[in-house]
């Protein structure tokens, strides 16, 4: 069950709002000042514990593409470490964290035509 705004649960920094982000297509709100994997598993509370995470930036199974907005650059991240922003929009996921999050439905990434060789 998620916590209610205001009220921290045990794994998220106190808050006093959520926040809008987008995860592969799909919206969703946060808790803010929280990194990008709390706020996975604030979505997807039965699915992310279960990962293969490591939680300080060594196994980089949580490497996500991300942007702040349409007119942003898309940057490359660990959302261990990533704190969640409003207007975040999580563009590719490491296959890891597609698979923790495969019960929300998320849209897959578009298939990359480099190297198809094909006319």
């Amino acid at each position: 069950m998620s916590t209610p705004p205001g009220v921290p649960g045990p794994l998220y920094k106190p808050f006093e709002k959520l926040v809008k982000i987008n995860v592969l297509g799909k919206d969703f709100e946060v808790p803010e000042g929280n990194i990008l994997l709390r706020a996975f598993q604030y979505i997807a509370p039965e699915t992310i514990p279960y990962g293969r995470f490591c939680w300080n930036e060594e196994c980089q199974y949580c490497r996500v593409h991300f942007d702040l907005g349409p007119d942003s650059p898309n940057r490359v991240a660990l959302s261990c470490k990533l704190m969640v922003q409003d207007g975040m929009r999580v563009t590719e996921a490491a296959q890891e964290i597609r698979y923790c999050l495969r019960t929300l439905k998320l849209n897959p990434p578009e298939a990359k035509a480099e190297g198809s060789g094909g006319n």
